[in-house]
């Protein structure tokens, strides 16, 4: 055995593992959940809305009824409009072929009038969009994935989250993604808004994806003497020790020995390289403060012994069936992690 100091931390270095207790020192120096938005994603503000290839645009020329309804006036609005073409470009009797792509609906209007005023004595045109090829994709842990129209009322991403309804049993709340220009932003919103925070408005741009995880492999595994040992998964930022013994229901009284709760991390790498054990000494009062401020992540094994861990292969035997399953939930929140970069 040999022991190592390491940021301040006594180590104990014992076959497979490293030994780490859990001390007030160590849970105040836990990560914390993520609660700030890139400052490009809460600055963007959407100028007057700007034509795109799949709009249907309704032009208006008083006192041309066969330019402005064609189709005949009983007809909805959508039927003498004009679809804007995957090139950008728009078709109208006399004004010809028009590249409209990106264009305000006032600049289109004076561009119709212009070429109109060749034909026709002062028009006076109107210009109304009545069908949007904007869209915002979703895709994942939402009730309704249909993509959202992006309209002349800007969009934000709480609105569009409300409409298409969060699985609430299903998500992984802290794993929202962002795709926008070929980047991704991981937005996390349980951090967001806990504590009665509300968070910033982000507007959202013709294009954007959102992707919610689901929460099926973000899974924690308490095993041992606990009353019900069994995977949990978890939707927040992070559980804490407290709360996972607790869905447990807790120690097992009569067979559990409160010195002998471990956190086991890293076993999806024991074969390569030793896990990390974290040890609560349970029996110490301070440790109900201790466990729920040390937060857990996904692929955590939480394991109550009936007394010290003294013999490591035993121990080993049973933890390793495991670790097929924990590589799945590792390499699922690994993929997740690898978007936000």
């Amino acid at each position: 055995m040999s022991v190592r100091d390491v940021n301040n931390h006594t180590l104990v270095q014992e076959g497979d593992v490293t030994m780490v207790p859990i001390t007030s020192q160590l849970v105040s120096q836990g990560p914390k959940p993520a609660t700030e938005i890139p400052a490009e994603l809460t600055e963007y503000r959407p100028d007057s809305y700007r034509i795109h290839p799949g709009d249907t645009i309704l032009v208006t020329v008083w006192d041309h009824p066969e330019l402005t309804t064609p189709a005949g006036s009983q007809q909805q609005a959508v039927s003498n409009g004009r679809l804007v073409k995957p090139d950008g470009t728009l078709f109208y009797p006399y004004a010809g072929n028009v590249d409209v792509s990106g264009m305000t609906i006032e600049e289109l209007r004076e561009t119709l009038s212009n070429r109109l005023s060749k034909f026709l004595l002062e028009p006076k045109v109107d210009v109304n969009v009545v069908g949007f090829g904007s869209r915002v994709s979703l895709q994942g842990a939402f009730v309704d994935t249909t993509p959202q129209e992006l309209t002349t009322v800007p969009l934000t991403l709480s609105q569009a989250i409300g409409a298409a309804q969060v699985d609430v049993d299903e998500a992984d709340l802290s794993g929202l993604v962002l795709m926008r220009d070929q980047r991704n932003y991981r937005i996390d919103l349980d951090a967001l808004n806990r504590n009665g925070n509300v968070a910033q408005q982000i507007y959202l741009k013709p294009g954007d994806h959102l992707f919610l995880p689901f929460n099926d492999r973000k899974e924690i595994y308490v095993i041992g003497e606990v009353l019900r040992p069994q995977a949990i998964t978890f939707k927040t930022s992070d559980m804490t020790l407290t709360q996972a013994l607790g869905r447990t229901g807790g120690l097992n009284p009569a067979t559990s020995k409160g010195g002998a709760v471990y956190v086991i991390r890293g076993v999806e790498e024991m074969q390569n390289a030793p896990a990390t054990v974290y040890h609560l000494d349970a029996k110490s009062p301070v440790a109900f403060a201790l466990a729920d401020r040390f937060s857990l992540r996904a692929g955590d094994v939480v394991w109550v012994g009936p007394a010290g861990v003294t013999r490591w292969n035993r121990f080993l035997t049973q933890l390793l069936p495991l670790t097929g399953i924990i590589n799945n939930a590792a390499a699922a929140q690994y993929n997740i992690d690898r978007t936000s970069n």
